[in-house]
């Protein structure tokens, strides 16, 4: 059964080219552009990875790591993506829980490198 990665992204060219990308990768994507919908899909779909924008159309992405925690429904590994590349944007991504902060845009290989590192 393939890894499920659910990404959590408002920009659909981000999320298109994502989704093709991990799906030729071998594995089963979910495609969220808000908290809200993210939360929607993990009630009936559990991720093992999570590739979460910080920045979304109704709060902080960050957000959906501690309401995600609450349900016990935290994936093997959360990747953050943000557009902010200081040290406190940074830091925050890392004390909420996530394993990886890449600085928009993401390195594509570097970035399938590393979710084959969290998926392994």
């Amino acid at each position: 059964m393939p890894a499920r990665i659910l990404i959590v992204e408002d920009s659909p060219l981000v999320t298109d080219a994502f989704s093709i990308l991990f799906r030729e990768s071998g594995y089963d994507v979910d495609v969220a552009g808000t908290i809200a919908e993210a939360l929607e899909v993990a009630k009936t779909r559990r991720a093992d990875l999570i590739l979460l924008d910080v920045s979304l159309p109704d709060g902080d992405g960050l957000e959906l790591l501690e309401q995600l925690r609450d349900q016990k429904s935290l994936p093997k590994a959360t990747l953050a993506m943000t557009g902010h590349g200081d040290s406190r944007t940074r830091q925050k991504c890392l004390d909420a829980g996530c394993a990886e902060v890449f600085l928009k845009p993401v390195p594509i290989s570097e970035l399938l490198r590393r979710i084959e590192h969290h998926l392994a």
